[in-house]
């Protein structure tokens, strides 16, 4: 992901002076293309996020559309308040890029694992935070974030991940995508959790159970269409994502259905406990550490639909 977005708005910025790419002292190795070819458009703040929240933010008051990056932690709540009064109360063109989401820097620790930041993100104002699923996704929602007028959030994988979708998509920022269909449950994921839902529902599919499959890329403004209508058309709701349960997809689902009159169906979040990991090690084994892994997904997609599908379960009227 961290590549397709890379190259999708080293693409754009040749075009358009006005992307300017400020970088915490971090990507040298894959962001070395945009420095040679634009230098007049790329800034190294150093090790010093809050300075370059704040420049990024003066910048785009000035016209630029200015795009922040480092590992996911730090130019997130490393400098939450520059975010919260410089980007977000000014309504500045500023895109905060995370490279590293979840897991994925998980041989180096808490200070690295990125499990509460879309919560965070997902609740400043006038701020539209994505997460996309594959390489197909990055490219979509960058060009995306480019056209759009205002702050934004965007979780990437570190490098390396498959793509999901088999073509292009109709990316559309807050509407979900919709991969399979089923009417036995809905797996909603965001992020690289779409690989896995889409795994475990071919798996399903092979027990004659039929899931629909729904990318939810962009957490903030929420697809509540696609939710509500998977709460009237399926049997059960289950968010997969690599985050805390607290305040990411799951939660943002559970508003919309607890607010919704008659969307009354079993629903499961799987995500990350509120909680630092005890241990370290690579993005596979932290997944499977915290139930993240297919065989644990299935294990609890069945637990579920033995209450939602089953006589004398807690299935729909």
């Amino acid at each position: 992901m961290r590549t397709a977005f890379l190259a999708t708005l080293l693409e754009l910025a040749r075009t358009d002076e006005r992307i300017v790419f400020l970088t915490g002292d971090l990507g040298f190795s894959v962001i070395e293309p945009f420095q040679r070819e634009l230098p007049k458009q790329f800034v190294n703040a150093g090790v010093a996020e809050q300075n370059m929240t704040s420049i990024a933010a003066g910048m785009a008051l000035s016209g630029k559309i200015a795009f922040t990056y480092s590992i996911a932690n730090f130019p997130t709540l490393r400098c939450l308040e520059q975010i919260r009064n410089d980007v977000c109360y000014h309504e500045a063109n500023v895109k905060i890029v995370a490279v590293g989401g979840g897991f994925a820097y998980g041989a180096l620790g808490a200070s690295h694992h990125a499990t509460e930041e879309l919560g965070v993100m997902r609740m400043m104002p006038g701020l539209v935070v994505v997460a996309p699923a594959d390489p197909v996704e990055a490219r979509a929602a960058t060009r995306a974030l480019v056209a759009h007028p205002g702050p934004c959030y965007i979780r990437l994988g570190k490098a390396g991940e498959p793509n999901v979708h088999s073509g292009e998509i109709d990316f559309e920022l807050g509407k979900a995508i919709r991969l399979r269909d089923g009417s036995d449950l809905t797996l909603i994921s965001t992020g690289s959790m779409l690989k896995a839902g889409m795994s475990v529902a071919a798996q399903l599919a092979d027990r004659g159970i039929q899931a629909r499959v729904l990318s939810m890329h962009t957490l903030k403004p929420l697809d509540g269409a696609a939710i509500l209508a998977a709460a009237r058309e399926t049997g059960a709701i289950l968010t997969l994502e690599q985050h805390s349960v607290i305040g990411g997809l799951g939660s943002a689902v559970a508003e919309v259905l607890a607010e919704a009159p008659g969307a009354r169906l079993p629903f499961r979040r799987i995500g990350i406990p509120s909680a630092f990991s005890p241990r370290v090690g690579s993005q596979q084994y932290l997944e499977t550490q915290n139930g993240l892994d297919e065989a644990s997904i299935l294990r609890t997609t069945e637990a579920l639909l033995r209450g939602a599908i089953f006589p004398g379960g807690m299935g729909r009227a």
